[in-house]
Parts: C-alpha cells; sequence; structure tokens
C-alpha cells in the first residue's frame, strides 16, 4: 500500500564489473528494465570513451538497415513485425551482422545502378523512337510545300532569308542552301520560352518544328513527364553552336537523326530491337531486386531490435569507469530496493553466461546525500492518471503521490460539470469499446495524435462516463429531460372545479404550487425531484442554489484533504517544525473562515424551511426567504460589523417582534463574539506562518556555528526541539536527508546542511511567497471550485436549447411530413450532441478539471520538484525508436 501511497524506494548501488562479463552483465539488466545507470563519465568528451568505436559501427549497421527498410517501402513489400524482442546478440555475433549487411547493401546498390543505367538508356531509346517517328512525319507532309519553295526561290532574289531557310529541309541534297538541322525532345513546360528565345537569339534564322507526344514519358528517376518533339532548320555552323547553346539551357536533350528516309527507316527499326532487349533485361533485374528485398523484409526488423540492444549496451558501458587495474568496469546504478534480489539474480545469470570465473559485486552505499529519483509504479490502468500528475510535475522523492485519489476525485470533479445519465452514456460507451478493443488498437499501431490521445485515456474516459451517469441521476437530468422513476413528491393542491375553469379560460396559465400545501416534506429517493424540470420561474434559482452551495462544499473538502496530506508529509519526513508552524497555523486559517462557511451551508440546509418557525436557537423567522444569506453574512464577519437581530420570541403566546431586515440576522446566540475570535484567529496564523520557521531555522544555524565540535548525539539534543528538518542532516536515514533538502527550501536549503553558507534573506521570501500564496490561494481557490457549478449550469442549459430548438419541433408535426422530421432532425440533433455536448463540453470540463487538480489540490501538499526514474529498457528503448519512426 505504501507503494501506491508514495514513489518507491530507491537506493544507490555500485558494480564492479569484469571486463569479459560486463556485456552480458549490461544486456541483462537491459531485459529486466530496473535500474538507472549513472553518467560517471560526464566530464568526458563522447569521442574519447572506451567503446567508441563499438558505437561507430553499430551506427553504420543502422545506417545500412534503414537504407534496405527505405527500398523495401518503395517497393511497397510488406514488413513482417512479430513484435518480439530478440535477445542480445553476444558482441562475436556483431562482426557476422555487419558482414551479412554490407553484403546486402553492396548487392542492392549495384542492382540499383545497373536498374538505374538500364531505365536510362530506355528512356533514351523511347524518346529517339518518338523523334524518328516526328521527324518522318514532317519531311513526308512538307514534300509539296518544298517543292513549291523551291520554285519559288529561284525567280526571287537570293536575299529573302526565310525562303533560303527552308530549302533542303527533307534529304539536304540542295547545295545552294546548305541547310542543316537537329532534332531533339524538350519539356512541355519549357516549349513556349524555348521558341521565343530561339527567334530573338537567332534574328529569325531558324525554322522550328514540333509536335506534341501523346503518351506521357517517365524519366531516369521514375517520375511521369508530357515532353514535345522538336527539329531546327538553320545554315551556318555560327547558328548551330548558338542553337545547342539554348536547347542546353532548356535542358533539351538533342538526338541524332539521319537525313535520308531509308536511314530513318532502318535506325527506327534498330531502335525498336534494343527496346525490346531492354525490356527483357529489365525486368530480369527488377525481379532479382525484388527477391532480395522480399528476404530482406522477413528479417530486417529482428536485425534493427538486435542493432539497437548492441548500440545501447556499449552507449551504457561508456557510462561505467574503468577500475586503476584496467581488468574491471565501475558502473553505479539506482534501483528499487524491492528488485534488490532480482538484480542480484540477473547479474549472476550475465556472468554465468560469459563465463566469467568472478562474479559481479553489488555494492548498496549508504548515507548518500544525492537527489534520489522518483518511481512510481504503473499499470495500464493507473498510468493514465499518473501522467495527469506528472504533467504538473514529477512528485519529489517519497512524496505523497496524487494519483491514487486523482483516480477518483478527477472523475468525479468532471462529472459534477458534465452531470447528464444520456451523455454520461455515450462517453462511458466509448471509454469501454477502447478498453474491450485495446489489443487490436494496439497492435494497428495508429499513430493520428488524436486517437493516441483517446486511446492513452481510455480509462480515464470510462470512469468520467461512469461518475457522469452518477451525477446526472443525481441531477435527474439525461439529454434535459428528467426521469420520474419513485413519483414525486409534490402534488396539485388545487381542485378539479377550480383546474377545469382554468382550463376552459383559454391560454396559457401558470401554475404555482405553495410549498406549505403541495410538498409532503418527504425527499426524493435518489436525486432532485423531477417536478423541478416543469418549474418554469424557479427552475434555474433552485438548482442554482442547490450546485453552488455544494461546489463550495465540494471545494473545500478537497482543499482540507489536500492540505492534511500535507501532515502525512511532514510526518514522513519527522520535520515537527513544519507540522506545527506551517500545518497546524494553515488548518486553523481554514477552519476560522472556510470549514466556518461550509457549517453554516450545511445548518442553513437543515435548520431552515419553507413554513418557517422556531430555530434550536431560540429565535423564529417567518419562511425560507428569511433565512440567513451567507455571503452577506461572510462579508460582514470580515468587515467585523455590528448587526441587528432579527425576529425574537418575547412571551409564551407566540406574538413575534420584528427588529430588523431578514438576510441580517443573528444566526446563533453570541454569533458576533465567536465569528471575531475565528477571524482574529485567522489574522494571527499569517505572521506565524510568515515568520516562526525562518527564525528557527536562523537560531539553530547560529547555535551550530558557535558550539563546539559536539558529538551526534549532542548535536541531536540540542537541535529537537527547533527544527527537525536540520536535525535530519545529522540523521542516517536517506528519507530525512531528502526531507530537509524539500521543506526548507530550495534557495535557503543550499545554505545550512551541507556546509553552504546560511541566506536568511532567501528562507524569508521563499516563505513570505508560500504565506501569501496560501493565504490568498484559500480565497481564489474556494471561488474557482464555482467552476463546477458554472459549468453544469453551461452543460444543462445547452442541452435544453439544444432539445426545444432541434428535436422538439419534430414531435409538433403529424403525419408523414412528422415521420420525416423526425428522422432528420434526430440525426442533427445527434450529430450536435456529440459534436458540441460530448466532445467540446467534455474537453472544456476535463481542463477545468484539470485546473483544479494541479492548483487548487495538488498546490496544498504537492512540491513536484523531482526528476523521474528512466531505468535501463530494452523494451522503452525499442518501442521509442518505433514511436520515432511511425511519426517520421
Amino acid at each position: 500500500m505504501d507503494a501506491i501511497h508514495r514513489s518507491e524506494e530507491i537506493s544507490l548501488a555500485q558494480i564492479y564489473l569484469q571486463n569479459e562479463a560486463a556485456y552480458n552483465c549490461v544486456a541483462e539488466m537491459g531485459e529486466l528494465g530496473l535500474v538507472q545507470f549513472r553518467d560517471l563519465n560526464a566530464d568526458v568528451s563522447p569521442f574519447q570513451r572506451k567503446y567508441v568505436a563499438e558505437i561507430r559501427r553499430c551506427d553504420e549497421m543502422e545506417r545500412k538497415l534503414r537504407y534496405l527498410e527505405r527500398e523495401i517501402k518503395r517497393d511497397d513489400i510488406p514488413i513482417l513485425d512479430t513484435g518480439e524482442s530478440p535477445e542480445a546478440p553476444q558482441p562475436r555475433e556483431m562482426s557476422d551482422l555487419e558482414a551479412t549487411f554490407e553484403k546486402l547493401e553492396h548487392e542492392l546498390r549495384e542492382v540499383n545502378q545497373n536498374e538505374e543505367m538500364l531505365k536510362k538508356n530506355f528512356v533514351e531509346l523511347t524518346e529517339l523512337k518518338h523523334i524518328l517517328r516526328k521527324t518522318q512525319t514532317f519531311f513526308e507532309e512538307t514534300e509539296t510545300e518544298r517543292q513549291a519553295l523551291d520554285s519559288l526561290n529561284a525567280e526571287e532574289s537570293p536575299s529573302h532569308d526565310n525562303a533560303r531557310l527552308i530549302q533542303d529541309r527533307g534529304d539536304g541534297t540542295n547545295a545552294k542552301a546548305h541547310l542543316k538541322f537537329v532534332a531533339g525532345i524538350i519539356q512541355r513546360d519549357h516549349l513556349v520560352g524555348f521558341d521565343r528565345l530561339l527567334w530573338h537569339a537567332c534574328r529569325g534564322n531558324v525554322f522550328l518544328r514540333q509536335a506534341e507526344i501523346t503518351e506521357s514519358l517517365s524519366d531516369a528517376s521514375g517520375n511521369t513527364v508530357n515532353k514535345v518533339v522538336f527539329i531546327i532548320f538553320f545554315q551556318g555552323d555560327q547558328l548551330k553552336s548558338r542553337v545547342k547553346k539554348i536547347c542546353e539551357a532548356y535542358h533539351a536533350t538533342l538526338y541524332p537523326c539521319p537525313d535520308t528516309p531509308q536511314e530513318r527507316r532502318e535506325m527506327s527499326i534498330g531502335v525498336m530491337t534494343r527496346i525490346e532487349d531492354l525490356k527483357t533485361v529489365l525486368g530480369q533485374t527488377q525481379d532479382h531486386r525484388h527477391r532480395v528485398l522480399v528476404a530482406a523484409a522477413k528479417n530486417v526488423r529482428l536485425w534493427m531490435a538486435k542493432v539497437r540492444k548492441i548500440k545501447s549496451i556499449y552507449y551504457t558501458l561508456n557510462m561505467c569507469n574503468v577500475d586503476l587495474t584496467q581488468k574491471c568496469l565501475v558502473a553505479e546504478v539506482w534501483f528499487p530496493k524491492l528488485e534488490e534480489d532480482r538484480i542480484r539474480i540477473s547479474l549472476k545469470r550475465g556472468s554465468d553466461e560469459s563465463g566469467s570465473t568472478v562474479a559481479p559485486i553489488f555494492h548498496v552505499m549508504q548515507n548518500v546525500k544525492e537527489k534520489h529519483p522518483t518511481y512510481n509504479r504503473t499499470n495500464k490502468f493507473t498510468r493514465s492518471f499518473q501522467n495527469i500528475v506528472d504533467a504538473y510535475g514529477i512528485a519529489s522523492y517519497r512524496e505523497i503521490n496524487p494519483a491514487p485519489y486523482t483516480i477518483i476525485t478527477f472523475p468525479f470533479l468532471f462529472a459534477i460539470m458534465f452531470g447528464d445519465f444520456g451523455h454520461g452514456t455515450i462517453m462511458m460507451l466509448f471509454g469501454l469499446f477502447l478498453i474491450l478493443r485495446e489489443k487490436q488498437l494496439e497492435a494497428a499501431r495508429i499513430r493520428d495524435d488524436i486517437f493516441q490521445t483517446f486511446f492513452g485515456g481510455r480509462y480515464v474516459i470510462f470512469l468520467m462516463g461512469c461518475f457522469s451517469i452518477y451525477t446526472g441521476i443525481i441531477y435527474n437530468d439525461a439529454f434535459s429531460k428528467s426521469f420520474n422513476l419513485f413519483g414525486s413528491a409534490w402534488s396539485n393542491s388545487i381542485n378539479e372545479k377550480t383546474l377545469h375553469d382554468l382550463i376552459s379560460s383559454g391560454g396559457e396559465k401558470i401554475l404555482t404550487l405553495e410549498p406549505n400545501v403541495s410538498y409532503d416534506g418527504s425527499p426524493y429517493p435518489i436525486g432532485v425531484d423531477p417536478i423541478w424540470n416543469l418549474a418554469d420561474t424557479n427552475k434555474l434559482n433552485f438548482l442554482n442554489s442547490m450546485k453552488m452551495k455544494a461546489s463550495v462544499l465540494i471545494g473545500i473538502s478537497q482543499m482540507t484533504f489536500g492540505l492534511g496530506l500535507s501532515y502525512y508529509n511532514h510526518k514522513f519526513f519527522q520535520s515537527r517544525l513544519d507540522i506545527i508552524y506551517v500545518f497546524i497555523p494553515q488548518m486553523l486559517f481554514l477552519t476560522s473562515i472556510f470549514i466556518y462557511l461550509c457549517f453554516q451551508i450545511v445548518v442553513k440546509w437543515i435548520a431552515y424551511d419553507y413554513a418557517g418557525g422556531y430555530t434550536k436557537f431560540g429565535y423564529y423567522y417567518p419562511g425560507a426567504g428569511c433565512a440567513p444569506a451567507l455571503l452577506i453574512g461572510l462579508i460582514n464577519m470580515f468587515m467585523m460589523k455590528d448587526r441587528e437581530k432579527g425576529f425574537v420570541v418575547d412571551n409564551t403566546q407566540g406574538s413575534h417582534e420584528y427588529l430588523g431586515a431578514c438576510h441580517t440576522n443573528f444566526w446563533y446566540p453570541g454569533q458576533k463574539t465567536v465569528e471575531l475570535i475565528l477571524l482574529l484567529i485567522a489574522l494571527t496564523m499569517i505572521p506565524i506562518m510568515l515568520f516562526v520557521k525562518p527564525l528557527l531555522l536562523r537560531r539553530a544555524h547560529k547555535r551550530r556555528n558557535l558550539a563546539r565540535p559536539a558529538s551526534r548525539e549532542e548535536l541531536l539534543s540540542i537541535l529537537t526541539d527547533e527544527d527537525s528538518s536540520v536535525r535530519a542532516d545529522v540523521n542516517e536515514d536517506d528519507a530525512q536527508v531528502y526531507h530537509y533538502e524539500d521543506t526548507s527550501d530550495k534557495p535557503a536549503g543550499h545554505g545550512h546542511g551541507h556546509g553552504e553558507e546560511f541566506n536568511f534573506g532567501d528562507i524569508m521570501v521563499y516563505q513570505a511567497i508560500h504565506t501569501i500564496e496560501f493565504a490568498l490561494g484559500c480565497i481564489s481557490h474556494t471561488a474557482s471550485y464555482l467552476r463546477l457549478w458554472a459549468l453544469s449550469l453551461a452543460h444543462a442549459q445547452l442541452s435544453d436549447v439544444l432539445w426545444s430548438m432541434v428535436f422538439r419541433h419534430a414531435f409538433e408535426l403529424d403525419g408523414y411530413v412528422g415521420a420525416i422530421a423526425t428522422f432528420v432532425l434526430f440525426f442533427i440533433f445527434a450529430f450536435l450532441t456529440l459534436a458540441i455536448l460530448v466532445l467540446m463540453e467534455g474537453l472544456s470540463a476535463f481542463l477545468h478539471a484539470l485546473r483544479l487538480h494541479w492548483v487548487e489540490f495538488q498546490s496544498k501538499f504537492y512540491a513536484g520538484d523531482g526528476y523521474v526514474f528512466n531505468p535501463f529498457s530494452f523494451e522503452k528503448i525499442l518501442e521509442d525508436a518505433r514511436n520515432t519512426e511511425d511519426t517520421q
């Protein structure tokens, strides 16, 4: 039970490992996952440690495996992942793994290189095939045009450049023009700019023909692109050089194109033959690559787990010190005290596996003054609640853990704000679905952040739904409607004749039920009487009053409980100083004002009813309207206002004399004196909380410095009555040492326990901050708990609006129209209910409940300045690596 109430007891141990047994022993520690290694070489560069070469080898193997995994995923080959964790390989297996990965990488890179070269050749031949086809079409289409231009050029002056450019485009046999041409392929997106630049750069002395390729071509990387075949005619070497430079600038590919049709036809036949041969070779290459990747996909996860285990082992060994004899390693580990036997057995098993003749030495260190890590053991149910607490701050070592209480209080506070039987049922069923299907959902490895948030908090959602069902029954509220299961305690007091006259008169009439006539005085068996759902004029007044007072009672009760937990913290760490001069003044301050307010609320519920009469204190009041007002009474208490007496009974005949306003009445004889005493007690506690502890700490520090060197027993006798937290510095108990660090403030705690300078100013400032925070926090935190009432009111009103303005209209229609309207409006009502009332309102209530636990509850006893126990665990390392891979 103590392990649930507090973090587990942690100890520090030194482990002496023989060099040949160190690897196996650390591997066993990783499989066990119960020890946290300390880095004893923090001042040594990572590149100067003993096993840096082995870590580099592991990094290289990881790189090769990631390369294999990328290639496997690129081919959409499923990777076998059984989820099993292989044993950590022996150091001698590391070379075999390296050789295997090297062979696979070399083979795969060679295959990929060949495949890329073949694809490049295939692309080039395909483009050449299209060029030969399109250019042949160019020449055939312009045969008639060329003959007409030749005859025209014979008659015209030779200075016409455009005619000369087109001469001899077909076979180039005209000796006069000497026209040349180049052919190639360019991307369609670049064609417009390419054409414009050719015209301007060559001053119109070129002729461009183009034809779009209907089929999409693939480049060497496999991307699909749209390309265009072009042919450019020009005259002279100068233009040829200029055209080629422009083609290079636009990444156009030029191909050789014969001048005569016969040569182009023969070349086209040869290209088609080579393309078919390349298809055959490329298919065989891809089949071989696929077989290699399929074989690797069966083992790549297993190999990756082995490499990561090897790397983590050597990384941990680098945190150990090398003994002066160079024959053993020295490690320091934090470990749970309850697991000491399992750790010793694992070390012995690792030593036996390595064949070492010298068993490892496991030495538990005593009187460790270093701050211990915090380890709270969790399971799948408590983990989500522990995460809620840890999100605020990790508990200090051996401090009370709020998580066990959060399991109950968190869903309960949420349910107060979310109280609705119907909405709670929806939430409970959703949480139950996640719980029942948790194994299938975990195996699916869905990495969506929103889903992971809901799935991680499935038990929180389930309990929030269950508690919301309970509060929905208390509020008698389900989708803004109430259930009359046990019969109402209210009855209609109007006779049938009067009721018939009201109905026959027409119009809507408001029926008022007088409590002294219509209410039989018996409470509804559970929750709110359903008749209040029909009350139009005073429904909100009744429910608001009830929920507001209940919020104050619950809030102050939780704050008082949190303050009570601080007493157990002080008692556990044996700090009389904190118990006497911190806890007791805080409790008196809280009791004098706020617990007294709670007492007034309960008394007002019990002692005052609608009918009026005599109170147990001898006062008479005419009815509930004259019941004492809580808020005004609290204000008058702080103002120490002299209030008038109310109704007083002066004789036995029952005559009453009215002496003052109802809300200023005294509740009981001597109320002013009692409240004055309570206020003085509260005000007196503030300087006690502020000054006494720092002054006693300073006096104890001065006594230690002025006294002669004393024995441990003498020092204990001096400090017993002043400060147990200072006495803890000479105690042998680790918990007491840490209590001194936790209960004395952090700035001042550096000063008077461990040979450091005592700084009274820091202690005083820290104590002042805590005193002001507590005194003002009691007021602000009490007001903060009113969010329970406000969120509950908002949720109920939204639910009522959604019912009355959406779904209710479906029942106002008859016939087929009414049936269709009911069907349509139901889905609209259901969607809005899920989206607004369940999701949005649920998230709002969750965040408010989170704040109430972090600020209002945990601030009373929880420091939260520790650091988490992070054991060396293969399971955690592999899980973190998988999560990182999935998010990338």
